[in-house]
C-alpha cells in the first residue's frame, strides 16, 4: 500500500498540469516531496515504477486519440469515391496504405503485398498516394494516379516502382505505352487539378492521422508504421478478422 501511495506521488507530482490531477496547497506539495526523496533513497525502483505507470498511461491516451481520429475519418479512408482499391472489392478486411512511389521501403512491399492478394481474397486494399520525397515522387504519383483513369493504376505503379531512374516526360511516356496506355491522355491527365486535389487529399488525411512516414499501414483500428513482411501482415489481418 505504501508503495502504491508513493508511485501516486510521483505521477501527481510529474504532472501538474493535467486537469484530472489533484491540487495540493504548497506545503503539501513540499511534504509529498520530501517522502517520495526519502522513499527514493531505500528503494530507488519505485521511480521505474512511476516512470513505467506513465509510459502506459501515454500510450493509452496515444491509443484512445488515434482510434478517435480513425473514426472520424472512417469514410474518407475506406470509402472515398475513386481511390485506387486493389484484391477483393467486397473483402472482409481493408487496409489502407499510405505510400510513396519512389520510398525504397513502400517498392520492398510490392512484393509482400502482391503475394498476400494472391493468398488471402478476403482482403480489400486501398492505396493513398502521398508524394512526400520531392519533386520525383510528386511526378510519378501523378503519373500512377493518372494511369487509373485508363484502367492501369496497378500497371503504372508496378513499372514506375521498379525503376530507379529519376522519371521524366519522355520515360512515363515510354512506360505508357508499353503497358498499353495512351501516353498523350495519361500526360494531360497528370496535369489535371482533379489529381493535384486527389494527391493533397491524401497528405491532408496523413496528416490528419500523424503518419508520418511511409509506408503506414490502417488495419481496423490500427496505425502500423513501416514495411512488414508477409507473415507480420497476415498477422495483422487474422487479428483485425478476430475483432470483426
Amino acid at each position: 500500500m505504501k508503495r502504491l501511495f508513493l508511485t501516486l506521488c510521483l505521477l501527481a507530482c510529474a504532472a501538474p498540469a493535467r486537469a484530472q490531477t489533484p491540487s495540493f496547497t504548497p506545503d503539501q506539495r513540499k511534504a509529498i516531496i520530501q517522502i517520495v526523496r526519502e522513499a527514493l533513497k531505500n528503494d530507488p525502483s519505485i521511480l521505474r515504477d512511476a516512470v513505467t505507470a506513465l509510459q502506459a498511461d501515454n500510450e493509452a491516451r496515444d491509443a484512445a486519440s488515434t482510434k478517435a481520429r480513425l473514426s472520424a475519418d472512417k469514410n474518407d479512408l475506406l470509402a472515398k469515391p475513386g481511390d485506387p482499391v486493389a484484391g477483393n472489392p467486397a473483402g472482409d478486411v481493408t487496409i489502407v496504405e499510405f505510400y510513396d512511389p519512389r520510398c525504397p521501403y513502400c517498392r520492398r512491399m510490392l512484393p509482400v503485398i502482391d503475394a498476400l492478394l494472391h493468398k488471402d481474397h478476403g482482403v480489400r486494399l486501398v492505396y493513398k498516394d502521398i508524394p512526400v520525397l520531392g519533386a520525383a515522387s510528386l511526378t510519378e504519383a501523378k503519373a500512377i494516379l493518372a494511369a487509373q483513369k485508363q484502367g492501369g493504376y496497378t500497371k503504372m505503379q508496378a513499372a514506375l516502382m521498379s525503376n530507379s531512374a529519376e522519371p521524366s516526360d519522355a520515360m512515363i511516356r515510354q512506360i505508357a505505352s508499353s503497358v498499353g496506355l495512351d501516353p498523350a491522355k495519361l500526360a494531360a491527365d497528370m496535369n489535371s487539378p482533379a489529381i493535384s486535389g486527389r494527391i493533397q487529399q491524401n497528405l491532408a488525411l496523413a496528416r490528419d492521422l500523424k503518419v508520418d512516414g511511409t509506408p503506414a499501414f490502417i488495419v481496423g483500428d490500427q496505425v502500423i508504421p513501416g514495411a512488414m513482411d508477409e507473415v507480420n501482415l497476415a498477422t495483422v489481418i487474422a487479428a483485425a478478422r478476430k475483432k470483426s
